[in-house]
């Protein structure tokens, strides 16, 4: 294990199906205003808004609300999120959602006090925080981003056609999150398998980096079997408490930073996935999955060796008479007939990609260099081509 690193992780998490109460633990370390941050409403369809309101209001908060995060956060709604911190005076951010809504919490929480554009400041030249830090707390409805434990915000400019994401230093990590397995049983499935395979996906660009003996590699491996075997189960069953709870515990510690420690690491799916969703507004975790089979069989002969122990160790693909390459691609065989019966999307153009549209994704893809080979813009569009004319051959 080559690398050299620091590992500090702020967040407090509370576990389990009463997890909830431990608001009340929480909640009086802050001011009276709280900022309670959702999304389109579905915390009220499973009770869990009034669970909350009740909380906040036996604590003797002053409740402020900012509904309507999106599943892709805008520039502009955080903007206004910013405005709305600024004119109530908030204590505390309380999202209540999804990682989007995690995310723009954070986002927020950085931004409301910066003196100039935080667009710019914090998402293009990518700076350290130098003001006020509103706290965050988070309730966790839908997993797959981690974004309850650790910094990171993505954000969308509508206007320039741009998704990208700053993560922000340890102090706007969530000072605690909640997370109780029940509150993601209501998830619409499209949904939740989009969110297994951002946990995946997660994982996967971690992993497909360096050559050395790395201790997080192995428990990359485990987390992966883990979430393989849990989703498929949840699949069949969402309301499956042992599944679900694996799948978020799974994810928290995907993206907590725990696992990139001593990695160069990769992230050029999540570049492709974040361009795409630029353009069509289309759900995270599906752009991942439909540009992840024809990256990683493009960088596969870059990295052999790792792919073929992904296959050996993760697939557990039979060995027996097969060249490294043979295994390798088996492997991603493997992954392949994985996704495809979990339900996830394969073909950009299902996602409202259309060949006119390649240029500008080109345009607004960043090109990172941490993986086993650094794209060409050619090699881009070549991505999105293969994934545009994906038709399903295997079972």
């Amino acid at each position: 294990m080559r690398g050299n690193f620091i590992y500090s992780n702020p967040t407090r998490l509370y576990f389990g199906d009463d997890s909830l109460k431990y608001l009340n633990r929480e909640l009086p370390k802050y001011g009276k205003n709280i900022l309670l941050v959702y999304g389109g409403g579905s915390i009220k369809k499973i009770g869990l808004y009034d669970e909350v309101i009740k909380i906040l209001k036996q604590n003797g908060k002053e409740v402020f609300e900012d509904a309507g995060v999106m599943p892709n956060p805008t520039l502009e709604k955080m903007l206004d999120g910013c405005n709305k911190v600024r004119e109530y005076n908030i204590d505390l951010i309380l999202a209540v959602g999804g990682g989007s809504v995690c995310d723009y919490a954070k986002g927020v929480s950085a931004s409301a006090y910066c003196e100039e554009d935080p667009w710019d400041r914090y998402y293009m030249r990518e700076e350290r925080v130098n003001n006020k830090i509103v706290p965050v707390g988070c309730v966790l409805t839908m997993v797959g981003t981690g974004s309850e434990m650790n910094g990171g915000s993505v954000i969308t400019n509508a206007a320039e056609k741009i998704k990208t994401g700053h993560v922000f230093e340890e102090e706007v990590y969530p000072k605690f999150s909640i997370l109780n397995p029940k509150y993601t049983y209501s998830v619409p499935r499209y949904q939740m398998v989009a969110g297994f395979f951002d946990i995946m996906s997660h994982l996967l660009e971690q992993y497909f980096s360096d050559e050395d003996d790395n201790t997080t590699d192995y428990l990359i491996e485990g987390l992966l079997k883990s979430l393989i075997n849990s989703s498929k189960i949840a699949v069949n069953n969402p309301t499956d408490y042992d599944a679900r709870s694996n799948i978020m515990w799974t994810s928290t510690w995907a993206l907590n930073t725990l696992v990139s420690k001593g990695k160069t690491t990769d992230w050029m799916v999540h570049m492709l996935g974040h361009a795409i969703s630029a353009y069509t507004d289309a759900t995270h975790g599906m752009t991942l999955a439909a540009v992840s089979l024809p990256y990683y069989r493009l960088i596969m002969p870059y990295g052999l060796n790792k792919f073929k122990r992904y296959a050996l160790n993760v697939w557990n693909v039979n060995p027996e008479g097969k060249s490294d390459e043979e295994i390798a691609k088996e492997g991603l065989d493997r992954m392949e007939d994985y996704m495809n019966e979990i339900g996830l999307v394969m073909n950009v153009g299902e996602l409202g990609v259309t060949e006119d549209m390649l240029s500008g994704i080109l345009k607004s893809t960043y090109i990172l260099d941490g993986g086993y080979k650094t794209l060409t813009e050619d090699e881009v569009i070549s991505i999105l081509k293969e994934s545009l004319n994906y038709k399903k051959q295997r079972n």
